[in-house]
């Protein structure tokens, strides 16, 4: 069993940085740790109680690295995590409003959840939760966690050869799935990127002659997917709000007979031009910012804070 080979080399040293780098998003097996680590406390080769005490001490100072960068960077962190999302901004709030309503309990379980055992602890943080009660819960949590793997190993330590190469082997597929997966997610976005380049009919301009005409009597309407969850969201200066996930509603406030200027910050400008059609139906003069807000800001042109009063707030704790 490499593992088991490989924790007696090195120790309670590995043990602690596998679930440490598990800990933080790195996609390190610690489970097969914990399991050699059981059978070698099961052999006599490890103290299970010190190697309960690393295990745990690894986990712990991962969550709560992340909940300090969690409380102190909020949605930046979440963001970086979230990227694989089809809308990271989305996968925040919607996160951050189900961790709301089941925190407590969910940090409980989170260790055996797939990509959700690194988001809880820096919403935990990002959401103001009280460092002592995301201790408590973070705490047991991770010694279900430990515990499961660590006595599975102790238990079965005749058979944990077997047990690791079926680890192995679902590891393999699951990789292979894994893998496949992100494969059709990338030839998906290119499809959908080169239908939209395709069949563009909005036209589009740069941010060079977007900047040229902000004296005008203009309308620079913001249409991002994810509305305005950070406080410290920026914004195209004089831009107004208009949310592409209620047009119906939000029409209203857009004045006819100006010429309309839209900007999101997805890849190329979907949001943008799925909305400018619409609009376009509707009788107005529409053109697409071409770049999206990220070359905007790339070429230095001005911005704006995002007023408070249109601020959406993550949930918090009290």
């Amino acid at each position: 069993m490499d593992s088991l080979r490989l924790l007696l080399e090195y120790g309670y040293p590995l043990l602690a940085i596998c679930v440490f780098l598990e800990a933080i998003g790195f996609p390190v097996p610690a489970a097969a740790a914990l399991l050699a680590a059981g059978a070698a406390a099961a052999k006599g080769l490890f103290s299970p109680w010190e190697a309960l005490a690393v295990a745990l001490l690894g986990t712990l100072t991962g969550d709560v690295l992340l909940f300090l960068l969690g409380r102190k960077t909020g949605w930046w962190l979440l963001g970086v995590l979230c990227r694989v999302s089809m809308n990271p901004e989305a996968c925040i709030y919607s996160s951050a409003a189900q961790f709301y309503r089941r925190g407590r309990t969910a940090l409980l379980v989170a260790k055996f959840v797939p990509g959700f055992n690194t988001m809880a602890a820096p919403i935990a943080g990002s959401m103001n939760m009280p460092l002592l009660l995301f201790l408590r819960y973070d705490l047991g949590g991770a010694l279900l966690y430990v515990g499961f793997y660590g006595v599975i190993g102790f238990t079965c330590s005749e058979a944990i050869g077997a047990i690791a190469q079926w680890f192995g082997t679902l590891g393999r597929a699951l990789g292979l799935v894994v893998g496949l997966g992100v494969a059709l997610y990338f030839g998906w976005r290119w499809w959908r990127n080169h239908r939209l380049k395709k069949h563009d009919v909005v036209p589009r301009v740069s941010p060079s002659e977007l900047a040229a005409r902000l004296s005008d009597d203009i309308v620079i309407a913001d249409v991002r997917s994810h509305g305005y969850y950070d406080a410290n969201a920026e914004r195209i200066r004089g831009s107004i709000r208009i949310e592409p996930n209620l047009l119906p509603q939000t029409l209203a406030q857009l004045p006819q007979g100006k010429d309309v200027f839209l900007y999101c910050s997805c890849q190329s400008e979907a949001t943008s031009q799925r909305v400018a059609e619409i609009l376009n139906q509707s009788g107005y003069e529409v053109k697409v910012l071409e770049g999206g807000l990220s070359a905007w800001k790339k070429a230095g042109h001005p911005l704006e804070r995002v007023p408070a009063e249109d601020v959406v707030h993550l949930p918090r704790f009290a």
